[in-house]
């Protein structure tokens, strides 16, 4: 049986926003990815979770990119 995984991109603030006390799984910086694995959450800078994006969207259960927060003024 072959089952494909679905992955909810959610670009609306329904779960809580991430501020700038959240810092990236790999460096540090602040988030602005919030990955859903069914094991837990992993939080990214833009850069890295956009390095990471290929590796962890067919296991996310859901991914939430606040990114656009960047280019905002």
């Amino acid at each position: 049986m072959n089952q494909e995984a679905t992955v909810e991109i959610d670009n609306e603030e329904t779960r809580e926003s991430l501020t700038a006390l959240d810092r990236c799984d790999v460096c540090g910086a602040q988030a602005y990815i919030r990955v859903e694995l069914a094991s837990g959450d992993l939080i990214f800078c833009s850069h890295h979770g956009n390095e990471k994006k290929a590796q962890l969207e067919p296991v996310a259960v859901s991914w939430h990119d606040e990114s656009s927060k960047l280019l905002a003024r």
